[in-house]
């Protein structure tokens, strides 16, 4: 079996080829498909070119530094859009949401509640139970907007 290895190389390199390329899809970076790459090429070029082992590690070497920069120009220039770019971000996805006072917020302090959580917040002077706007989200900070909670449901202090 081991003669099988020394004698076709190439087929050592298209394996490792496989196996890079299958890890990618284990371990998402897009940073093995060049690797994968790399090895592919090189094996294809030792079905035709008798290279030595360090003929074949340095087109390797070669091989990989290429993708890779390639990979990464071509990345550069191409920019994914993604259907929810603010999936990621989840005090930018706040923005716009309405929430609900339950420590009165000043312009320094106050925690209002989202969803099943509670936020540090600021802004104009709401009593607990009060409804409001989220303007911004600095440094994991609430900046609220007051909304007309005479025209909100339920949107009367809560004692």
């Amino acid at each position: 079996m081991d003669d099988f290895s020394i004698s076709n190389p190439e087929y050592v390199w298209l394996g490792l080829a496989a196996l890079l390329a299958l890890a990618e899809l284990f371990v998402p970076g897009v940073f093995l498909i060049w690797v994968a790459a790399a090895a592919a090429v090189t094996g294809i070029l030792s079905l035709f070119i008798d290279l030595t082992v360090a003929g074949q590690l340095t087109l390797f070497g070669l091989a990989t530094i290429l993708a890779v920069l390639g990979g990464r120009r071509w990345y550069l220039t191409h920019n994914v859009e993604s259907e929810n770019p603010l999936l990621n971000n989840r005090s930018a996805q706040l923005v716009g949401r309405t929430v609900t006072v339950v420590e009165a917020v000043s312009a320094t302090s106050g925690r209002v509640k989202v969803g099943d959580g509670e936020w540090p917040a600021q802004g104009p002077s709401l009593a607990k139970g009060m409804i409001a706007k989220v303007a911004a989200v600095e440094a994991g900070v609430l900046r609220l907007e007051a909304i007309d909670n005479g025209a909100q449901p339920g949107s009367q202090p809560i004692s």
